[in-house]
């Protein structure tokens, strides 16, 4: 029998189960999670006079997302690569994502940022990774990496799990930050971008 993609059907069933199969794989994945970990990166993002940040592929999109949280925030706040985005210095803080901890650009930006004299934040699954190994607060999310595809750590493809931890953890630390001030949701809306 030849099965055409044209002929295949999808019913409400299927997708209800792979949306418990996510939610229960970020509520396993996020309940091990050391709170202390993310804590001390909401610290370290309160206290630094700018925030950059940077990733590859999803895990930066992921990132982009937690920078216009944070610019919400009224916090200085550049993603790296973009095209004003100016010099990181000391009293500056670079968070990064990287789930192996080894993307070469990612792990180059993390020494760029401290012979700069900034520090460094990472969101790993590696706690071993030379990324880590770099940074003054390390956040571990224990997920599948993207190249590990017979995993039973995760069903998901290639890394979701650790993006969709990602954004999680980030939120949450916005959250955190926001919870810390008396600015109502109405206030942090008046940042929001008004050239759309």
């Amino acid at each position: 029998m030849n099965v055409t993609a044209e002929s295949i059907t999808f019913t409400s069933d299927d997708v209800a189960s792979n949306v418990s199969l996510i939610l229960g794989e970020v509520a396993d994945t996020a309940s091990g999670i050391d709170y202390s970990q993310v804590s001390r990166l909401a610290d370290k993002i309160n206290g630094a006079e700018r925030v950059f940040l940077t990733g590859a592929g999803r895990s930066g999109l992921a990132l982009r997302m937690a920078a216009m949280r944070l610019m919400h925030l009224g916090k200085t706040v550049h993603v790296a690569g973009d095209t004003t985005t100016p010099a990181i210095s000391a009293g500056d803080l670079l968070v990064v994502a990287s789930g192996s901890g080894t993307t070469s650009g990612v792990v180059k930006a993390a020494q760029t940022a401290l012979a700069a004299g900034a520090q460094l934040a990472a969101i790993t699954t590696n706690s071993t990774s030379p990324l880590a190994g770099l940074a003054d607060a390390v956040v571990v999310i224990t997920a599948a990496q993207k190249t590990d595809h017979v995993s039973n750590i995760s069903r998901q493809y290639s890394g979701s799990l650790f993006e969709q931890s990602l954004f999680l953890v980030t939120e949450a630390v916005f959250h955190t930050l926001w919870g810390a001030t008396d600015e109502p949701a109405e206030q942090l809306w008046l940042r929001h971008a008004n050239l759309e």
